[in-house]
């Protein structure tokens, strides 16, 4: 089993590669949930959402977000009577924030309204919420303290950023299946995802850093950070904010506790030694992905790699 930790359009596109080159009933993709609001009364999960179209071959290839030529004609009704806009959901993406809200108004869990949907959707796939639990991330802006999405999405991560923190996570636990998943992989992939508010809130889970620190499977991370800047959206700023360089020394620091080989991009291989300092292998690939074919080539890259790291003192 491959399993993979992400969140975020960088991590959407990872997993979208790696469709091709893993069997579907292989793959099982732990998702950040901190992203997660209540808009208009539903339970909206951006990067749990994002991973369940990429798997149904339905997510926006222009937006990298939301469903393939949606139409947002209810926002534009939400909008003429009053109600907040500035989130966007497509018509055809209420459809999955209904079933879901409506399920966990049920009492089913989170992780279990996620199985249900994917089921119905034909995936294949496991996509494990990285738990059941409530938790928020909070950006501290020079405008006060943000949700992950108002910082994101209604500021356009425009304002100066002081800090982030998890609200919950301390007294969350990993949804069922997600140590386990990690305990028992071939190999554990982190996405090409923002390290602070993509994987930092999964990492903030009890439990889950320490999987990765005990489990026998090879662990590779993807930088996100390409030539001293993030290759999309505010990786950069955030990294700043919890004293990482923007680099993929940075972004080594971030898990160095639990990885074994970092995969940068061929304009970074002069950050060898410094990442090597660490007990962490440092390895090359083409990382960017505008394409199908690279989505897919990075996956490939990743996989071989992972399975070929030699093991290091942890």
């Amino acid at each position: 089993m491959i399993v993979v930790l992400t969140g975020g359009t960088g991590g959407a596109k990872f997993v979208q590669g790696l469709m091709h080159v893993v069997p579907a009933c292989e793959l099982t993709s732990i998702v950040n949930t901190g992203d997660d609001l209540r808009w208009w009364g539903l339970h909206v999960s951006p990067d749990v959402d994002s991973i369940t179209y990429a798997l149904a071959g339905m997510l926006s290839r222009e937006r990298g977000w939301g469903v393939e030529g949606d139409t947002f004609q209810c926002l534009d009704v939400m909008r003429r009577l009053g109600a907040p806009a500035w989130f966007q959901l497509g018509d055809r993406d209420l459809a999955l924030h209904i079933s879901r809200t409506e399920k966990l108004a049920a009492g089913k869990t989170l992780s279990e309204a996620a199985a249900e949907i994917a089921e119905a959707m034909g995936i294949e796939s496991c996509i494990l919420p990285m738990t059941d639990d409530r938790v928020e991330t909070q950006v501290q802006t020079a405008i006060g303290e943000l949700s992950f999405q108002e910082y994101f999405v209604r500021e356009r991560y425009q304002v100066a950023v002081k800090g982030v923190r998890f609200e919950g996570a301390e007294n969350s636990k990993p949804a069922p299946g997600v140590v386990e998943a990690i305990r028992d992989a071939e190999c554990v992939l982190i996405a090409p995802s923002n390290p602070v508010t993509s994987i930092g809130p999964i990492l903030a889970i009890p439990g889950i850093r320490e999987a990765l620190m005990k489990t026998p499977a090879r662990v590779a991370a993807i930088s996100p950070i390409v030539g001293g800047a993030a290759v999309s959206g505010p990786a950069g700023a955030l990294m700043k904010t919890q004293g990482l360089a923007v680099s993929a020394e940075g972004v080594a620091c971030a898990y160095s506790d639990f990885l074994d080989v970092l995969i940068v991009d061929e304009r970074d291989a002069a950050e060898r030694a410094a990442v090597e300092r660490m007990g962490i292998e440092l390895r090359t690939a083409r990382t960017v992905m505008k394409s199908d074919a690279d989505k897919a080539g990075l996956a490939w890259a990743a996989l071989e790699i992972a399975r070929s790291a030699a093991a290091v003192e942890r």
